[in-house]
């Protein structure tokens, strides 16, 4: 009988999605461990409210459980969490009114992009600066702006992938993106901007 190969075997996202769909519960239990760390983090760039994130990150999945005999088949499964706990984290801000009003005010707020450098750069006051001044010039972006930063340069995710994520045309985020660059590199040299997104990472 021809056997299955166990999911950790498996690294492709649409092979492990479309046995989720099949109501495979070990492809569900998958799935949601492999992308709760990276939720979280896109989760946190909203709000600091870890306990508010990490509840519609729960709710989002068993959402999607519940509804996967009418989900797509052919999906980028990255992208379609995102945009979805994106969704779910507004709609949740919005219509629960126990929630504080600083809890809301970040849903629809500033977007938080925080760095973290690793040990043999930290060592190195220079790069510590580097870090800061960047920090505060990713700071003084809007926040969509500051959003396909981040899904650009520490997503890795092309423009097709954006556009699913923050629901709007591809061209937007290439306008977007295309003006956030160009505020950024008033300050910097192109070369030194792009080191920085390959060194630094969240």
């Amino acid at each position: 009988m021809h056997s299955v190969p166990h999911l950790q075997e498996i690294p492709d996202d649409r092979i492990i999605w479309q046995r989720f769909l099949a109501g495979e519960v070990e492809a569900f239990d998958y799935l949601m461990k492999l992308h709760f760390r990276m939720l979280f983090h896109y989760g946190s760039k909203f709000s600091k409210d870890k306990e508010f994130v990490k509840d519609n990150i729960q709710d989002l999945f068993l959402i999607l459980w519940e509804r996967r005999q009418n989900l797509s088949r052919d999906i980028a499964v990255k992208p379609y969490l995102m945009a979805s706990l994106r969704r779910l984290m507004h709609r949740s801000a919005m219509s629960k009114p126990l929630l504080s009003d600083s809890s809301i005010e970040e849903i629809n707020g500033d977007f938080d992009i925080e760095f973290s450098v690793e040990e043999e750069y930290i060592e190195n006051e220079s790069t510590l600066v580097i870090t800061q001044k960047l920090k505060k010039l990713l700071d003084e972006l809007p926040q969509r702006q500051k959003e396909v930063v981040y899904l650009k340069f520490f997503q890795e995710m092309d423009r097709g992938q954006i556009s699913v994520v923050m629901s709007i045309s591809p061209q937007t985020v290439s306008n977007l993106l295309q003006i956030a660059i160009k505020q950024l590199k008033k300050h910097w040299k192109a070369e030194l901007f792009t080191l920085l997104m390959v060194h630094f990472f969240i």
